[in-house]
């Protein structure tokens, strides 16, 4: 088969692509969001034993 010709496999995670950088900006913010509720919990619990 002198047809076929190899193709580089396109990377999954392209940074030129809007999408990928909305998703994982959003992705940031949970978990900034989660650590901020984390702390914010163990600030209450340390509070109410004081």
């Amino acid at each position: 088969m002198t047809t076929h010709r190899a193709r580089a496999a396109k990377p999954l995670a392209d940074p030129n692509r809007p999408v990928e950088r909305a998703v994982n900006a959003a992705l940031v913010l949970a978990v900034l969001a989660g650590l901020g509720w984390i702390c914010g919990m163990i600030y209450t619990v340390a509070g109410w034993s004081m």
